[in-house]
C-alpha cells in the first residue's frame, strides 16, 4: 500500500516520508511518532513486501490486529514484534492514541492485500476516497492528536491533504501499480474518458488516457488546495514540515503535467534541485492561499 505524511517532501514511497524524530518534531512527541512510524512501517511491509501469498499476509496482518487489541488492553502481545508493539504501548499509555485510527489503518491494508489479490479496482472517486479515508487520513489525525488540534475544520483539511497526498501517490506511480495487479483508476473515471482497461494494462498512453491523467491530478490538486491552510494551525516547527508536505505533492503534480501526464511509462520524482522551490514556496504561503 503507498501512503502518504511526509517529512522529507517526497510523497512517492509508503511511510519513509513519515516525520520520524524529525529535527521539526518537538521532543516531548518524537518516541510517538517513531512508534507510530514502525507500526505503520510494519504492517505496510507484512501487506506488500517480499513474495509472500496473499494467504499468509492476511494471516499475518491478523495476528498484527490482534496484537494491537492486546496492547491496548494492556495485556501481553505475541512477541512476533517487539520493537513495534513495545514502544506503541507507551505512546497509546503516554497521549491516549485513538485505537480507531490505527484500526482503519490495519483495515486498508488488509484491503489492499484483498484487492490486489483478486485484481479488483474501485468504482467510483467515492469509494476511492473511502479506501484515502483509512489509508492516509489516520496519519494525519493520529500526528494532530499528537499536537492537541481536533477542532472539526483541522481534522477535514488534515484529511484533504493526507487524501490528496494518496492520490497523488497513485497517479506518480500509475504504471508501476498498474504492473502489479493494483487498479487505483475509478472504473467510472475510466469509462467517462473512454479509457479501456485492455490499453491501461497494456501501459498505452493513448490521448485518452492522458486525459483521465489530467482529470485526476486536477481532482489530487484541488484537495490539496482545500486542506493547505492548515499549514497556519499547527503549532510549533510542525507547520513548517506541513508546508513542504504540501508543496512536495503538488511539486509531483508539476511534474506529472510537466510530461504531459504520461505515468504509464515514466515515474517523477523529487530530488535535491526540488529543495529550494519547496522551500520558497513554503516560505511564501499565506493563510489566504496555498
Amino acid at each position: 500500500m503507498n501512503s502518504p505524511a511526509s517529512n522529507a517532501p517526497d510523497p512517492s514511497g509508503h511511510y519513509e516520508n513519515f516525520p520520524v524524530a524529525s529535527f521539526l518534531c518537538p521532543p516531548r512527541i518524537r518516541p510517538a511518532v517513531s512508534a507510530l512510524y514502525w507500526f505503520a512501517r510494519t504492517a505496510d511491509d507484512l501487506a506488500d513486501e517480499g513474495d509472500a501469498s496473499a494467504a499468509v499476509r492476511l494471516a499475518d496482518l491478523a495476528q498484527f490486529r490482534a496484537d494491537l487489541v492486546c496492547v491496548a488492553a494492556d495485556q501481553r502481545h505475541s512477541g512476533r514484534w517487539p520493537q513495534v508493539f513495545n514502544p506503541l504501548d507507551t505512546a497509546l499509555e503516554r497521549f491516549a492514541l485513538p485505537l480507531p485510527l490505527l484500526m482503519d489503518l490495519l483495515d486498508a491494508f488488509v484491503q489492499d492485500v484483498v484487492r490486489t489479490r483478486d485484481r479488483l479496482g474501485y468504482a467510483d472517486q467515492t469509494e476511492l476516497l473511502d479506501y484515502c479515508r483509512r489509508s492516509a487520513n489516520p496519519v494525519g489525525r493520529l500526528l494532530l492528536h499528537l499536537y492537541g488540534v481536533n477542532d472539526a475544520v483541522s481534522l477535514r483539511q488534515s484529511d484533504a491533504i493526507c487524501s490528496a497526498l494518496q492520490l497523488i501517490n497513485f497517479w506518480q506511480d500509475l504504471g508501476r501499480d498498474i504492473t502489479r495487479g493494483r487498479h487505483y483508476l475509478p472504473v467510472a473515471d475510466c469509462a467517462a474518458h473512454g479509457v479501456g482497461m485492455d490499453e491501461l494494462l497494456a501501459l498505452r498512453q493513448t490521448p485518452a488516457a492522458t486525459r483521465l491523467i489530467a482529470h485526476e491530478c486536477k481532482t489530487a490538486r484541488a484537495l490539496m488546495k482545500s486542506g493547505a491552510p492548515l499549514v497556519h494551525t499547527v503549532p510549533d516547527r510542525a507547520g513548517w514540515e506541513l508546508r513542504l508536505v504540501v508543496h512536495g505533492g503538488l511539486r509531483i503534480l508539476d511534474k506529472i503535467e510537466s510530461m504531459n501526464f504520461a505515468t504509464l511509462n515514466h515515474r517523477p520524482t523529487l530530488n535535491i534541485r526540488d529543495f529550494p522551490i519547496l522551500l520558497w514556496r513554503a516560505m511564501r504561503m499565506h493563510p489566504s492561499k496555498p
